[in-house]
């Protein structure tokens, strides 16, 4: 992306705009007359008020400034790459980067400089990431290639539908430094107006890489000997699912249940979720190394909540599946009220199948790797409420860092109910006549940022069985429940105007706890 500032764009056409030197660039200009040192100090607005209360302490969140999706998630030797949709010079969105932290246990993370740029071709947006350990690419043996969209911003002003291009950039030194190649991009634009965010894995069954694409109102399977010449291999998806929105934000990827291989295709939509706005849905079904081929066509997503989106998972470990989402929604992604940075990421989550009745549905669970944070436990047991009972003298100084778990072997109305001198609730509960879990953040503190936030988002339970289990994990200003072992989960985010110090349970119809579980959860906030 060129750099705005006086006689800078033209005499450096390439200079990002968010360069670390690009202060230190626009000094050296002003000192020959070429720019103004006012230029180079404004921002883009003005950085609100610092807000520490809601910085979580174990999901990751960036420093400062702006992120969306999770991009280039790869392991290797050891450490867990986490790359992400980054806006490094104002806290909305705006030119897209890829920021970059690492993490050797998924719980605690470090920011590392900023990976991949705009450019001439335009920003840097969505994409992955491999590691190439028969150096198919003649980049270097174990290279990690970086696949990603160009997005092009003048030419989608000129409304060609090619301004979405795939590129690639690799890294010889585990991540650290990049380098384009040269050839990008390496898969133009057909004519699609959204043709991005490809996922890209090896698959054995046909001896090549694959890319899943996201095009416009499906998706678009390509694959390549070397990451750098792709064919089209099918589509999927074009009056399957739902369609509220654009499709983004693909993977695809193998998981086993009874000793059957099946294959997961999630798929991002943005409007069109569940509870509104942005959602993820899955299918579950075949791949043959070309096509797609769903077991049913029943709707399914990988969480019911408000605030977990364009979710991928790690490339490069195995059999096992580890998922991370955006924590965020883009009906309000612009204007949640922290600072000096805005937006986090989902716990990482390992992924199952589970049947039940004819369907095959994805589970989601905390990693265990979470264990870490685990403080001395509280437990109470043989629960009983009827109407309403208070915790606050069992539990009396409730953490903004916690983790309960629940279970019952006969599930009931019930609603858990977590609040403030200021009157503010947040309320996680289960409606038994209508089978749902639900989230409700109508009185959970500020939410005059944005007219969708409020409001009781529902969930349906798909466990049949009469005992119930629940794991919420709290983290300042978020909630994740997964419920029956990860079959129903829920995401949402809450901003009370003072901690919440309160912790009640009701139950309208009577309800027996066998054993809740309360755990602090500590880990040195950033």
């Amino acid at each position: 992306m060129p750099l705005h500032d006086g006689l800078g764009i033209i005499l450096f056409p390439n200079f990002p705009l968010s360069h670390p030197m690009k202060n230190t660039f626009l000094l050296a200009l002003s000192l020959c007359g070429l720019t103004t040192i006012s230029q180079a100090q404004t921002p883009a607005k003005p950085i609100p008020p610092a807000t520490p209360q809601y910085r979580p302490a174990y999901h990751f969140s960036p420093a400062k400034m702006w992120m969306n999706d999770p991009n280039g998630m790869v392991y290797y030797n050891g450490t867990y790459h986490l790359f992400f949709q980054h806006y490094p010079d104002g806290m909305e969105w705006g030119p897209m980067h890829w920021g970059h932290a690492t993490s050797k246990d998924l719980v605690s993370w470090q920011e590392q400089p900023i990976a991949l740029y705009p450019d001439k071709l335009g920003w840097i947006f969505s994409g992955s990431a491999v590691i190439d350990e028969d150096n198919t690419a003649g980049f270097g043996k174990n290279a990690m290639v970086a696949i990603f969209t160009h997005h092009n911003d003048p030419e989608e002003k000129k409304k060609t539908n090619k301004h979405q291009y795939q590129s690639l950039a690799y890294s010889l030194d585990e991540g650290k430094t990049w380098k384009k190649y040269d050839g990008n991009p390496v898969l133009p634009n057909p004519g699609i107006q959204d043709f991005r965010d490809p996922k890209v894995s090896w698959n054995e069954v046909a001896k090549k890489w694959v890319m899943t694409l996201a095009t416009k109102d499906r998706i678009t399977f390509y694959s390549s000997a070397n990451l750098k010449d792709w064919t089209k291999l099918s589509e999927f998806g074009e009056k399957l699912g739902a369609h509220g929105g654009v499709w983004e934000c693909p993977d695809l990827f193998p998981l086993t249940l009874n000793g059957k291989t099946y294959w997961v295709l999630l798929v991002s939509i943005n409007p069109g979720g569940p509870n509104g706005g942005s959602a993820t849905q899955y299918f579950v079904g075949q791949f043959d190394g070309k096509t797609f081929t769903p077991t049913t066509t029943t709707q399914k997503w990988v969480d019911w909540g408000k605030d977990d989106y364009a979710g991928i998972t790690w490339g490069n470990t195995g059999a096992r599946k580890i998922f991370l989402g955006w924590m965020s929604n883009w009906e309000y992604a612009n204007q949640v009220p922290t600072s000096p940075w805005r937006n986090a990421m989902t716990v990482p989550r390992d992924l199952a199948l589970k049947q039940v009745g004819p369907e095959i549905y994805l589970t989601s669970t905390p990693v265990k790797e979470m264990a870490k944070l685990v403080q001395p436990s509280q437990t109470l047991s043989n629960l009983t409420v009827k109407s309403e009972l208070s915790l606050a003298d069992k539990i009396p100084n409730l953490a903004p860092q916690f983790q309960l778990k629940m279970s019952t072997k006969q599930l009931q109305d019930f609603a858990l109910v977590l609040g403030n001198a200021k009157g503010e609730e947040l309320v996680i509960g289960y409606d038994k006549q209508a089978n749902q879990y639900y989230v409700d953040r109508s009185k959970a503190g500020q939410m005059t940022f944005s007219d969708k936030f409020a409001g009781r988002h529902p969930a349906p339970r798909l466990a049949t069985g009469p005992a119930a289990d629940l794991t919420l994990l709290f983290d300042a200003t978020s909630v994740e429940v997964f419920a029956d072992g990860g079959l129903t989960t829920m995401t949402e985010l809450f901003f009370p105007t003072q901690s919440y110090t309160t912790l009640k349970l009701k139950s309208s119809s009577g309800l027996t706890i066998d054993a809740l579980t309360y755990t602090k959860l500590s880990q040195e906030v950033k």
